[in-house]
């Protein structure tokens, strides 16, 4: 089966179209030198509960000083939740954070805020 006289021209048009190089082509992307990321921040936390009391340590592996606060929520309603204060944990330093409620601990969490330079 031939192919017809009109079509032809325009299958061989598509393949050369498809087969040449195009500007179109993706390039790779070349830094411009203003990076967006922020520096890396935030101390690392890891809390143990056993019965009422919170033992938590914190490692800061940045360069940025990290003030890190204990947050703790108690499960009873008449239990009074605690925010410990601010420890500054300066760079490659680990600090030890404590706390209680008078009967279960519901949940823990932390914050970070960054020491003014």
């Amino acid at each position: 089966m031939r192919i017809s006289r009109s079509i032809a021209p325009a299958v061989v048009a598509l393949a050369l179209v498809l087969a040449l190089p195009s500007e179109a082509t993706p390039h790779a992307r070349v830094r411009d030198g203003n990076d967006d990321k922020p520096d890396p921040f935030g101390a690392a936390c890891r809390s143990t509960v056993i019965g009422s009391q919170v033992i938590a340590h914190c490692f800061n592996p940045y360069v940025a000083v990290d003030r890190v606060r204990l947050h703790i929520e108690c499960a009873r309603w008449w239990d009074i939740d605690s925010d410990g204060a601010q420890v500054e944990t300066g760079p490659a330093q680990t600090v030890r954070l404590t706390g209680r409620c008078w009967k279960e601990v519901r949940s823990v969490w932390f914050s970070h805020q960054r020491a003014a330079d």
